[in-house]
């Protein structure tokens, strides 16, 4: 548990001692509350409707998991986890598939049911009004209505709202990653994080350490520094491909059927290797797969292992995706990995909190 001394806003009477709690809806494997913790905030639990989550959840960050849909949840389910907290934290980052590029492009009219997730946010912060709120997604929800909504709304219950599409490869995660982050205050306004100075960590830095692997093995120090096997084409593919490069220096006979037609020219950034010297592209919940993005290793030819996802992600290196008596079930765990709040960018919005909180811990 943190105290902190509150700031003094017009609002607040006086200066007071305040103990500070935290809980995290749509918490997955914990990426948003390890952050958080790093920071220093208590965060007393987390809210899941994927129960495959909890054992990441649970020993990592050492807090209740409930499994249960947001929608059959009310503030008062979560109220006791803020008992004797005079300044609760309420953060979220509800599953960003249905505002990706990718899903915008669906058929006109249809529209995905985990749309309505941010709406029900919304309905617990009116129930509780906790002092504090955050939320972060994918930049383009900022152009969604439901984000417009979800802001006036706020505003209208008295939050002070700040809101940016930030680059977190400025926030120490060694990834060109974009995402929306809000931060709402009822005890007055509320900054942002701010960019670091220097240059965003690398490909290197981040994985460069780790044991060399063989296509579709795994290591036997860490069974999460494991990798899907390539198919023997995908293979011939990947020891033409050069770090940073596309498909289009491949020789003919390699070309995928669909990127020989003119329609497929603007598929670059797939089919590729990441370069050591840079940040990584942005990981999505397929980073397993080299022909879903840029997740080529930059010198072993294979694809990216679930530990390389979760470092450039900035999971620590010994965080435990499920149980040791479990089996590793490659999608779920990249799934889970991809679908996180970097925990770097997380105790950077940790860290704003506790600023805006006045910061001096007890």
């Amino acid at each position: 548990m943190v105290s902190v001394w509150c700031a003094k806003f017009d609002s607040m009477p006086d200066v007071k001692l305040s103990i500070v709690k935290a809980f995290d809806v749509f918490c997955g494997v914990g990426g948003l509350s390890y952050g958080l913790q790093q920071a220093g905030i208590s965060v007393s639990g987390g809210l899941d409707s994927d129960p495959s989550c909890r054992h990441a959840y649970t020993s990592n960050c050492e807090a209740a998991f409930i499994d249960q849909d947001i929608q059959q949840v009310n503030y008062q389910d979560i109220d006791r986890f803020f008992k004797n907290a005079n300044i609760r934290i309420l953060v979220g980052c509800a599953p960003c598939q249905p505002f990706s590029a990718h899903r915008r492009k669906a058929p006109k009219g249809e529209k995905d049911e985990r749309w309505d997730l941010i709406s029900e946010f919304q309905r617990i912060i009116a129930e509780g009004k906790p002092e504090v709120v955050s939320m972060e997604n994918v930049p383009q929800l900022a152009k969604e209505t439901v984000f417009a909504e979800f802001v006036e709304r706020l505003e209208e219950l008295g939050y002070f709202v700040s809101h940016k599409i930030l680059n977190c490869a400025e926030f120490g995660v060694p990834q060109r990653r974009s995402r929306l982050v809000l931060l709402g205050s009822l005890l007055g306004p509320i900054r942002l994080p701010q960019p670091e100075h220097g240059t965003p960590p690398t490909v290197r830095q981040s994985i460069g350490y780790l044991p060399k692997l063989k296509d579709g093995t795994s290591c036997s120090e860490d069974r999460f520094h494991v990798c899907g096997s390539l198919s023997p084409l995908n293979l011939q593919r990947m020891k033409v491909s050069t770090p940073g490069g596309s498909w289009k220096t491949w020789p003919k006979p390699l070309l995928p059927e669909c990127y020989k037609r003119q329609s497929g020219q603007t598929f670059s950034s797939v089919y590729g290797r990441m370069e050591w010297d840079k940040p990584a592209p942005t990981l999505t919940t397929q980073f397993l797969r080299y022909g879903t993005g840029r997740y080529g290793h930059p010198e072993q030819d294979r694809a990216l292992t679930l530990r390389e996802g979760a470092l450039l992600q900035t999971f620590p290196p010994n965080y435990e995706f499920c149980s040791p008596s479990e089996p590793i079930v490659l999608a779920t765990i990249s799934r889970h990995i991809g679908n996180a709040v970097p925990p770097r960018l997380a105790q950077k919005i940790g860290n704003s909190i506790l600023e805006h909180l006045g910061g001096k811990h007890e």
